[in-house]
């Protein structure tokens, strides 16, 4: 009796166990590429010393020796550092003045430094302004680095804008603290990672909260004007953030970035009032903005920033920087750089050294011999920096191919096991066992090997080597075993025209074009898909609204409705699904490189409206979506009669669901107005931003754990004599004796209870013997299905702008009318194999990335909602990084978990779309006398209980179900994996293919974990529904 059971909850546990194996070898895969594909570049430890000369000996560095000198002699005795962060070079740039008749500029950022223009106006010999480029990634860390350590930034230094670490190459700071001299610091707080205990006095600021605008600069400004009046110090450093964050919350053309750009102006002022003849005011920005205020790639407008000099005493002509020695040194250490380049950089910096030293020796025609020095000296660095780039990009092509080949094989993996699948022979044994056991012997057998050669233990290589371990023998096993002896077109079930659809995508990344227009091309291909599968359901007569079957051994009646009345029916969903793509496509991003575009301005926050009307329509529509979204859902639930279980998570849907519209809506309302707020209301508005946020996530949390304890949403009533029409009654008499008795309980409870127990009533007195009677388990999978969703939908959306609410609402509409649309083609096959068509799993995975970049998303760094860090923690994190990056993550691939975790509803839908209305049977007995007394009995459709006729099927219906949709991610992951490293020299691979394979590497991830608890949900109801049962009979023999 108890050895079945066991049966059953092993074969969940394999199903899991595969699903999380399958995704460790895409995972394995993609780091394995990953590490060769991003590469850092050797850092140098080694420093440099006044007693070490930049150039050969003979050459004039006559200051040594002399106080405060090293190399050359000093102009200045103090540097005074304003870095305003994002300071776009056109921010700074002098405006003509217009002529009369002529409109004024009306960009708020233009004209308002006017202390610059006015000093470079009346004192040209004591000021210069230049444009300064910066190296991408323009991200503020990696800018810091650059700026102090006069090296390049390398790519995947991007992701560690949320952990800076102390910079080991030498740099600036670590010269002036070597040579005594007091360096003073005050703002962004980054400085402190970067240069921990460099700093003689320091006053850090919390920086990443992109949504306060003034505790840095105000926090800068109490102390700016005191420490500059003391004298204590040599460098002082102020790093302002206010012009950024305004940036990122309002955009350069919203009026508070004149604001800001004014306060700079007086902050300026003020520093050049203070200003002695020996100190120097440089005034720089680490980079730009977009004309959304964010930066992070290499457009113009974010590598463009400004850089301004000043000092009372004329400045002097600067000289280019001395950087041989350092490619002398870097080249024997790293050993990556090309010799031939190499040399011929070497020969041009000695003969500019020659030229120079000959300069200096006769000063005839120095005019033209000083421009000759010049333009070698320009041309070394520009070479040297040429080559240092490339060389910084090299790859490791072995990793690459590894990690590419092992995610190829992962995708045949699925393919391969999705077929296997509905095979008869089908075993779940080898699921669990072979991976398993090869995996871990490979895994053994890799590190004696390395253990061994002394070599170094590389987990990446560690965890490929575990992972084609695992795979070669369970693909030798199930190519021995199944899939040689049948043709090998049964190993490729996908429909030709879905086929092409996956053909078309996959050539798609390979076209940075495409890439970039990914946003606009998506829907496209969504329609598409959709108009393919109405025509498709239209040719195979499958346009059925109901799901009757007829089961001769029931003596079930089927029957459909008009032809005309199912084309409408499916010709109705298609039309709604097009509408909605449509609405969607209204909430866009447009990419940087195609200016002619316009962003959507609905995804920008309520807070950075300007007009007070518009506000509250719009605070009126976002809350309105909310409403909708709840009322939909309870009009859901209420229709399949779940709403009235008195289950715990039921309760939580009634009650706790409208509280956490209410917090969101109060959170919206609070964030919208908090610039607004009286100052007496200010503390307590912080406060509100602060809890509701977390009340909203923490109601939803109780109601996944929960809906996890008791996720069994029926009715249940117990009842003496006859049950009444529409019920489901208990067939047996005692506890089930096997497994199968126990699986055949369920569908027995619909088909056959009425009969058992009208003649077990019969034979009893007339106070019958309690009956229990349970109501719509037909939906009791679908129903936690649909009420985690919302509970996910809740939290998600806070971390997004007010009116992306309205794409959620959307979000949810889509599905239900794909999943209508879909159920309306996917045949309803008793007692089993179930299955889902590869063009329900294409469609729902491609509407994931619709609804990606209808939420305001692009997989690029600036586009990234810096913002959601925030929600909830306004004051910022302190030293934590683990939690900003996951509410950052949530943000971004929101489309692609909520998909995930909502996949199962693909097997689920069809089963729910049976006729709702009870069918009436008629009971079959013993001659016709007795038929003509005998009434008709109602008895309920079965529904999700269908699946539980068979759960070998069911189990293996879920686990082909995960398999196709990895396979579809999969083939998308390995697509942006190969054309990132065929297109490797490329001109945008840093700018597309990169950040493309990047953000497609970490969906992938998100949606892998998601599938893998949305299936693992509905094993949890499916064994709740088990002892439920078994509970229930063991109860009512009692």
């Amino acid at each position: 009796m108890n050895s079945l059971p066991a049966t059953s909850r092993m074969q969940k546990i394999s199903v899991l166990l595969f699903l999380a194996w399958v995704g460790f070898l895409f995972y394995a895969g993609i780091a394995l590429f990953t590490s060769g594909f991003l590469l850092t570049r050797l850092e140098l430890t080694n420093h440099s010393s006044c007693q070490e000369l930049p150039g050969p000996e003979s050459q004039p560095w006559g200051s040594q020796g002399k106080p405060g000198a090293c190399w050359m002699a000093s102009r200045f005795s103090r540097v005074v550092l304003v870095l305003i962060d994002a300071l776009r070079f056109d921010f700074a740039q002098p405006q003509p003045s217009h002529g009369p008749g002529e409109p004024p500029v009306s960009l708020p950022f233009l004209g308002k430094l006017n202390s610059l223009q006015r000093i470079l106006e009346i004192q040209p010999h004591h000021a210069k302004l230049y444009q300064s480029k910066a190296d991408p990634p323009t991200t503020t860390m990696q800018r810091l680095k650059a700026l102090t350590t006069g090296s390049l930034p390398t790519f995947i230094d991007a992701g560690s804008n949320f952990a800076s670490h102390a910079i080991v190459e030498d740099n600036l700071i670590k010269q002036l603290t070597s040579a005594g001299r007091r360096v003073v610091f005050m703002g962004d707080d980054t400085w402190k990672d970067l240069f921990p205990g460099a700093f003689s006095q320091a006053f850090f600021f919390p920086s990443f909260n992109v949504r306060d605008l003034h505790t840095v600069d105000n926090g800068i400004l109490e102390h700016l004007y005191p420490t500059m009046d003391s004298g204590e110090w040599d460098m002082l450093i102020a790093h302002f953030l206010g012009v950024d964050h305004c940036g990122h919350k309002y955009g350069p053309h919203h009026p508070e970035m004149a604001k800001k750009l004014s306060q700079m102006d007086q902050v300026i002022q003020g520093l050049v009032e203070r200003l002695e003849n020996d100190t120097l005011l440089v005034v720089i920005g680490d980079h730009g903005m977009t004309v959304t205020g964010d930066h992070g790639g290499d457009s113009e407008l974010e590598i463009s920033a400004a850089l301004f000099l000043y000092s009372p005493k004329a400045l002097f002509p600067g000289a280019p920087p001395e950087v041989s020695r350092f490619l002398h040194t870097y080249s024997a250490a790293a050993q990556d750089l090309q010799v031939k380049e190499l040399h011929r950089l070497q020969n041009l910096f000695s003969k500019a050294s020659a030229d120079y030293q000959r300069l200096l020796q006769s000063p005839q025609g120095a005019e033209a011999a000083l421009q000759t020095v010049i333009t070698e000296l320009q041309q070394f660095l520009r070479g040297v920096r040429a080559m240092c780039i490339q060389s910084w990009a090299r790859f490791s092509l072995g990793r690459m191919a590894g990690g590419a080949a092992l995610m190829a094989a992962a995708c045949f993996l699925c393919l391969l096991v999705s077929q296997w699948l509905i095979s008869p022979g089908f075993c779940f044994r080898p699921l669990l066992l072979t991976p398993m056991a090869c995996g871990l012997a490979g895994t053994i057998v890799c590190a004696g090997l390395l253990t061994t050669t002394g070599l170094k233990l590389d987990p990446v290589v560690l965890g490929a080597m575990a992972a084609v371990g695992s795979l070669l023998p369970f693909l030798w096993k199930a190519w021995a075993g199944w899939g040689s002896k049948r043709p090998l077109v049964t190993l490729l079930p996908i429909p030709g025209p879905v086929l092409l659809f996956l053909l078309i995508r996959f050539a798609a990344f390979f076209s940075d074009s495409f890439v970039v227009a990914e946003a606009r091309a998506t829907p496209f291909l969504l329609g598409s898909l959709i108009l393919l599968l109405v025509a498709q359901l239209h040719w195979e007569g499958k346009l059925l609204p109901s799901k009757l079957l007829t089961i001769p051994r029931l003596c079930f009646s089927a029957s459909t409705g008009p032809p005309q009345r199912n084309g409408t029916h499916a010709l109705g969903l298609g039309v709604g699904l097009l509408l909605c793509i449509r609405l969607a496509g209204l909430f866009h991003r447009c990419p940087e490189e195609t200016p002619a575009c316009h962003s959507s301005p609905w995804l920008s926050p309520l807070a950075s409206m300007v007009g007070g009307r518009a506000k509250n329509l719009w605070y009126g529509a976002c809350v309105g979506a909310l409403v909708v979204l709840l009322a939909a859902v309870r009009l859901w639930l209420r229709r399949y009669s779940n709403l009235k279980s008195p289950e715990p998570s039921v309760l939580f849907v009634r009650w706790g669901l409208p509280l956490m519209v209410l917090g969101t809506a109060a959170y919206w309302a609070l964030a919208s107005g908090a610039d607004e707020a009286p100052p007496r209301l200010r503390a307590l508005v912080a406060g509100a931003s602060v809890v509701l946020p977390r009340a909203v996530a923490g109601l939803a949390a109780s109601g996944l754990v929960l809906l996890l304890w008791r996720p069994v949403t029926v009715i249940v009533k117990a009842t003496t004599g006859a049950p009444r029409p529409r019920t489901v009654l208990t067939p047996f008499s005692g506890p089930p004796t096997s497994q199968a008795d126990l699986d055949y309980v369920v569908p027995q409870i619909y088909r056959h209870m009425q009969e058992e127990f009208r003649g077990r009533l019969e034979r009893t007195k007339s106070q019958g013997p309690l009956t229990v009677a349970a109501y719509q388990l037909g939906s009791v999978y679908s129903a936690a299905m649909v009420t985690a969703l919302t509970l996910l939908a809740f939290p998600l959306l806070l971390l997004h702008a007010e009116r992306i609410s309205l794409v959620f609402l959307l979000l949810f509409l889509q599905s239900f009318l794909l999943l209508h649309l879909l159920a309306a083609g996917i045949p309803i096959t008793t007692p089993g194999p179930f299955t889902v068509p590869w063009q329900a799993v294409s469609a729902w995975a491609l509407m994931a990335t619709q609804t990606f970049y209808s939420m305001g998303h692009q997989p690029v760094f600036p586009a990234i909602h810096w913002h959601a860090a925030f929600v909830g923690f306004p004051e910022g994190h302190g030293s934590s990084t683990w939690l900003p990056a996951l509410l950052v993550g949530a943000n971004t691939f929101a489309s692609h978990l909520l998909f995930a975790v909502g996949c199962p509803l693909l097997l689920l839908w069809p089963f729910l779309c049976e006729s709702q209305g009870p069918r009436k049977r008629w009971q079959p007995l013993g001659n016709e006398a007795e038929a003509r007394v005998r009434p008709e009995v109602e008895e309920e459709p079965l529904m999700e209980m269908r699946l539980r006729e068979a759960p070998h099927h069911f189990n293996a219906a879920l686990l082909q179900l995960g398999l196709k949709y990895l396979f579809v991610l999969g083939i998308q992951i390995l697509a942006c994996a190969l054309a990132a490293s065929i297109l490797r020299r490329h001109l945008m691979v840093w700018k597309v293919f990169a950040p493309k394979f990047i953000f497609e590497a970490l969906g992938f991830i998100v949606s892998s974990v998601g599938l893998f608890l949305g299936i693992a949900l509905v094993m949890r109801v499916d064994g709740a529904v088990s002892s439920w049962f078994r509970q229930l009979v063991l109860a009512q023999q009692r």
